[in-house]
């Protein structure tokens, strides 16, 4: 289908839904109760027999899942109102939908590319002069007379990584450090989560080492060095800060302004190699697991809705009730040790988290 009618297709569905929606200010509100009854039970028979006959589903149209963002934008209890897909669904559009959104707004319009050519002639000489720098290459490309010769940056895409793995002793002096100074050690870092209306936030999070405790979070629109230095204040009363303090080479971290704060504060900061996540593993850890417990479930709809979300998960259940492999099964914040007894004379209370999401357990005489 050519992408001119796939876009008449789509105009003609939400003319269609448009004018449905202006037709029920003109209808009465029992009229529209029972035309929402008469709706329902035919809907109710076509799943039935969908279920019965084991017939496929139809498929969403791009007209049909904008019109449920709107909804969920709007709707109260949206997701008890979805029949044909599930609430995970809606929000796997809402997420394509925001990818789409940023590829076109954040793409590039800097400098044309460059010939197949010039592409070959780098690669020549760089085959031909392997110990030449990119910087080494431009100057020789500009002395043969080339015009508008690419930059450096744009020269090394071309040439083949010369970045060696770690080896092993590296990576087992790098462990042997996190295990022997686990108790002194905290690590940060940043996640970004896409809003309804497709706004990044920026969220913080300072996690302990030894007991996988989250110190501290925030969410913000606009990370800065002072920000940042008001969040260590915040996570460090009264002179309680650690030893080390482990983060990548955001530009942030690597800031004058914050790195004298620490060094002001007694925090030695170890900056992880660049591409390196895996040396800073208990940060990176924590936020897959926000994202595949808390925010691969959720949209939120701005940064005080996304605190709000954070607060309850970390405050009411990360920190007291998950346990953890890496500390035996226990968690963050000590759980109350209960003396062993047989279950039937055990009585268990739950208390919902996030609406349900997750629940904690307490027993109950």
């Amino acid at each position: 289908m050519s992408l001119s009618r796939s876009l008449f297709l789509c105009l003609k569905e939400w003319m269609h839904y448009l004018l449905y929606f202006l037709k029920l200010y003109f209808k009465s509100s029992h009229d529209i109760k029972l035309e929402n009854i008469a709706l329902r039970s035919q809907l109710a028979l076509y799943i039935q027999r969908c279920d019965k006959q084991k017939l496929p589903k139809p498929t969403p149209t791009p007209a049909f899942r904008q019109l449920w963002l709107f909804l969920s934008m709007h709707l109260k209890q949206w997701k008890s109102h979805l029949i044909l897909v599930k609430p995970d669904t809606v929000i796997k559009w809402h997420r394509t939908a925001f990818t789409f959104h940023w590829k076109r707004k954040s793409r590039k319009v800097g400098r044309p590319k460059i010939s197949r050519e010039t592409i070959h002639l780098i690669k020549r000489v760089h085959q031909e002069n392997p110990l030449l720098s990119p910087e080494k290459i431009h100057e020789k490309l500009k002395l043969l007379g080339i015009e508008k010769p690419p930059v450096p940056n744009t020269i090394s895409k071309y040439l083949p990584s010369t970045r060696q793995p770690p080896t092993e002793k590296q990576m087992q002096s790098w462990k042997t450090f996190l295990k022997n100074h686990q108790s002194d050690t905290w690590a940060t870092d940043f996640f970004t989560i896409p809003t309804l209306t497709f706004d990044v936030l920026y969220g913080l999070v300072i996690i302990h080492h030894q007991t996988r405790k989250i110190i501290h979070f925030e969410v913000t629109t606009n990370p800065t060095a002072e920000w940042m230095i008001q969040q260590f204040r915040n996570a460090t009363p009264y002179g309680k800060a650690p030893k080390y303090l482990i983060h990548d080479n955001d530009s942030i971290f690597r800031s004058k302004a914050f790195q004298r704060f620490l060094t002001s504060s007694g925090i030695t900061t170890k900056r992880t190699a660049f591409q390196s996540p895996w040396q800073n593993p208990y940060a990176e850890r924590v936020i897959g697991t926000l994202r595949r417990e808390l925010l691969d479930h959720i949209i939120p709809l701005n940064e005080t809705h996304l605190e709000q979300l954070l607060t309850e998960y970390i405050e009411q259940y990360y920190n007291t009730e998950r346990t953890h492999q890496g500390i035996n099964g226990k968690t963050p914040v000590p759980s109350p040790e209960y003396i062993p007894t047989d279950l039937k004379n055990i009585k268990i209370k739950a208390t919902p988290v996030l609406n349900g999401l997750y629940h904690t357990y307490k027993r109950v005489a």
